[in-house]
């Protein structure tokens, strides 16, 4: 089934990259929230949009947004990952994949990648966009545009 636009978004609970609790109402309802759900720590596509991310952290901090991504990858792979890339936001594990499947992220190549989906959330947890694209660093600028109209409003 999966979350579209004008859905709230339900709790959800994971481990971050340092192996702390995340749990989503720490943020998700207080402030806009960027959540982009990406195949796998420290492939080429990943990497670029990952690198993408970290480059407007800023941008995306100065209109009040945080910016989460979401893999299946472990806890130690996001650890690295971090590290390597100098990544400023929150990574989040997923392995059992529940965040994937309440989000409803398909796969994508006839099932051989986890999705590369992009969920723009409003302060009131509600979903404003949803972009599904394999080609990484175009999730980015769709992202910021988005959070630029909802702080406009």
């Amino acid at each position: 089934m999966g979350l579209n636009v004008g859905d709230k978004i339900s709790n959800f609970s994971a481990k971050d990259s340092d192996g702390n609790d995340f749990e989503s109402e720490s943020i998700i309802g207080k402030k806009p929230v960027v959540l982009y759900f990406y195949p796998k720590d420290n492939t080429p596509g990943c990497t670029a949009q990952a690198c993408s991310f970290r480059d407007q952290y800023e941008d995306f901090k100065d209109l009040g947004a945080e910016v989460i991504g979401i893999s299946s990858d472990s806890i130690a792979s996001h650890e690295k990952f971090v590290q390597r890339y100098k990544l400023p936001f929150v990574l989040l594990s997923d392995s059992d994949k529940k965040i994937r499947n309440l989000f409803g992220v398909k796969p994508n190549l006839f099932g051989l990648l986890p999705g590369r989906v992009t969920y723009v959330v409003d302060k009131n947890g509600i979903i404003q966009l949803v972009f599904d694209s394999l080609v990484a660093t175009n999730h980015i600028p769709r992202a910021l545009e988005m959070i630029k109209k909802l702080v406009k409003l």
